[in-house]
């Protein structure tokens, strides 16, 4: 399992997790640093447990920034090259005057690793990644989240909260390669139930 020695991995987390802290204290530059710590926290833990859940899987996870693949359904409306979005949090703070910030900054692809593509047998005899193999890997990113989330709410880091609980609703969004949309097409009960408690704990945070 690689955790940490993926350089562009890195990379893509750290720069995330900058443009993140600069999306929420658009009205409030005081809080930047503690915002880019959190994020980083938040999206570090979120990338470990999904490769975590991938390794158990034999799946290898690929973390990088959300890119727009397409603009319509027909297979003529596609771009040429993938869109990076890591703009879109910038122009939603700035257009809103910082009281809306887009925080689906983040997706992943995911691989099988060797040991499963070499099997042909038993349980293993079919070596695709199915849709419940990418629903639990995001979901189980969601969910450290709302953990983390309670957890940082618990122990008085109300801004860690709040940024855990803001950025796994972002996430769980059924909409492009967000995990919300691997959750809804891998079990829509599952789905449903972790949007309800995180859409909760979303608007409970408001009056963190």
């Amino acid at each position: 399992m690689e955790i940490g020695n993926n350089k562009k991995e890195i990379i893509t987390i750290a720069l995330a997790a900058i443009i993140l802290a600069i999306t929420v204290s658009f009205k409030d530059l005081s809080i930047f640093y503690k915002a880019l710590l959190s994020f980083l926290i938040i999206i570090t833990a979120n990338v470990i447990i999904k490769k975590l859940i991938g390794y158990h899987f034999e799946i290898k996870i690929n973390t990088k920034i959300w890119t727009l693949y397409q603009f319509g359904f027909k297979k003529k409306q596609h771009f040429k090259k993938p869109m990076p979005m890591a703009w879109l949090p910038f122009v939603m703070a700035f257009f809103s005057r910082g009281y809306i910030f887009w925080l689906g900054i983040l997706e992943f692809d995911a691989n099988p690793l060797p040991e499963r593509a070499s099997r042909r047998h038993g349980l293993y005899r079919f070596t695709e990644i199915t849709e419940r193999h990418m629903g639990w890997i995001a979901f189980w990113g969601v969910v450290t989240n709302l953990i983390m989330g309670i957890i940082g709410y618990i122990i008085g880091f109300e801004l860690f909260a709040k940024l855990n609980f803001h950025f796994a609703m972002w996430s769980i969004i059924p909409i492009a390669r967000f995990d919300g949309t691997k959750i809804f097409f891998a079990n829509r009960i599952l789905w449903v139930i972790i949007t309800s408690i995180a859409s909760l704990l979303f608007f409970l945070s408001f009056g963190i």
